[in-house]
């Protein structure tokens, strides 16, 4: 896990090469980055397989910055009950910016499924006016089709993956 004292980094991800996604952000003094190892070390009886990243992290301006190796964070981790409160996990999450970025595509999508959704009820109450009476609507066929094609489209959004969610509720062996 990296905390950095001074200076700016730029973290970036594709979330593992996946088409279509990229995710920027810049870490300032006081920010970190590697909270996956984090649920990694709070769990009490963790696998012997590290949590991998997918972000790339660059300096932009020099930057002081303190590392912690998986051994030392479990180390820390297991000194300290308090890490292991619910409070404090969702305040990790919180700040996390992988959680940060699964909530933002899942709100996105949530939104997708909501205007997906009206525009089909909008388009089966256009079909069924305009098979009870013939006249002139306001869309065209042309514009069916477009709302129809758009609708498809959505459908074959790749799907996101939420982050593991470490199990907290096991007692540490000390």
């Amino acid at each position: 896990m990296l905390f950095i004292i001074r200076g700016k980094l730029e973290s970036s991800t594709t979330d593992g090469g996946r088409t279509g996604f990229f995710n920027s952000i810049t870490l300032k003094p006081g920010d970190f980055c590697g909270e996956e190892l984090l649920g990694w070390a709070l769990v009490p009886k963790p696998t012997v397989n590290l949590p991998s990243s997918t972000r790339t992290v660059k300096a932009v301006l020099e930057v002081e910055a303190f590392a912690l190796r998986a051994e030392d964070l479990r180390f820390v981790a297991s000194q300290f009950r308090r890490l292991h409160s619910r409070k404090l996990q969702h305040t990790l999450r919180y700040y996390s910016h992988h959680w940060r970025t699964w909530a933002a595509c899942f709100i996105q999508h949530a939104w997708h499924s909501y205007k997906r959704r009206g525009m089909a009820k909008d388009l089966s109450m256009r079909e069924s006016f305009s098979s009870m009476r013939s006249y002139e609507g306001d869309t065209s066929p042309e514009q069916n089709l477009a709302l129809r094609s758009g609708t498809h489209i959505i459908k074959e959004l790749p799907k996101f993956r939420k982050p593991s969610e470490p199990d907290f509720s096991a007692e540490h062996d000390d």
